[in-house]
């Protein structure tokens, strides 16, 4: 990766909801986007931290005793182990630092499982 990441030009390249893209590598760690629209599958990390950083829209993201909405420019990091559900009602865009490696549906894979995300 050479120079500025321009993040709406990487999100326009995105065509399918829940299927994050690379645009950065920070150490061990990728930065993602995604589009996010309707509801995705209850899942944990149980190796990592997930931080959610609205871009565009609003989410929820549903937690074993509650929720936490965010709306544009907010962001919440999901901590490790922590079985978890995002959900936009309309489409959302968000950006996602995990380490390199992590598959998005974590330990409950199924069809919305990308566990090879491309470099957009």
């Amino acid at each position: 990766m050479d120079g500025v990441v321009r993040l709406a030009d990487k999100l326009a390249r995105i065509g399918d909801y829940w299927q994050p893209g690379i645009v950065a590598c920070l150490n061990d760690y990728h930065v993602k986007v995604v589009k996010l629209k309707g509801e995705f599958t209850w899942h944990a990390h149980e190796q990592t931290d997930e931080l959610f950083l609205v871009l565009q829209g609003r989410m929820t993201i549903h937690l074993g005793d509650g929720a936490v909405t965010l709306q544009e420019g907010e962001l919440y990091v999901v901590p490790r182990g922590v079985e978890h559900k995002p959900e936009a009602t309309e489409e959302c865009h968000v950006l996602l630092l995990e380490p390199a490696g992590t598959v998005n549906t974590g330990d409950n894979p199924g069809d919305l499982t990308h566990a090879r995300p491309e470099w957009l």
